[in-house]
């Protein structure tokens, strides 16, 4: 039986306490340190303002790259791996929006 416990990640500036199965707990820091490097990757091309729209940009190339994969014959993810990445990108939605500092546009 996993135990769940409070993980702190930084993404774009801000800090998030996210709840998380202790085992799962370095693939969350991993997914946030991944998410970030893309998130500033957008707002240091300064074509994207707002947190909220750098977050959809951000997830939307990472979908983008997660399905050019899947066509690629000689790599194969797993539909578990397909779930983990949906699972957080859903937790990155719920955490932004329910931070109501972040809201710009």
């Amino acid at each position: 039986m996993s135990t769940s416990s409070s993980v702190t990640v930084h993404i774009l500036d801000k800090e998030y306490s996210i709840m998380c199965p202790q085992e799962e707990r370095a693939n969350l820091v991993s997914a946030a340190r991944y998410l970030d490097g893309k998130m500033r990757e957008i707002r240091s091309s300064g074509k994207v303002i707002g947190a909220d729209r750098i977050a959809v940009m951000a997830a939307l190339n990472i979908t983008h790259d997660l399905l050019h994969k899947q066509e690629t014959p000689e790599v194969q993810t797993s539909s578990a791996t397909r779930e983990h990445v949906r699972d957080l990108l859903d937790r990155v939605d719920l955490v932004l929006a329910t931070d109501p500092n972040e809201r710009q546009s």
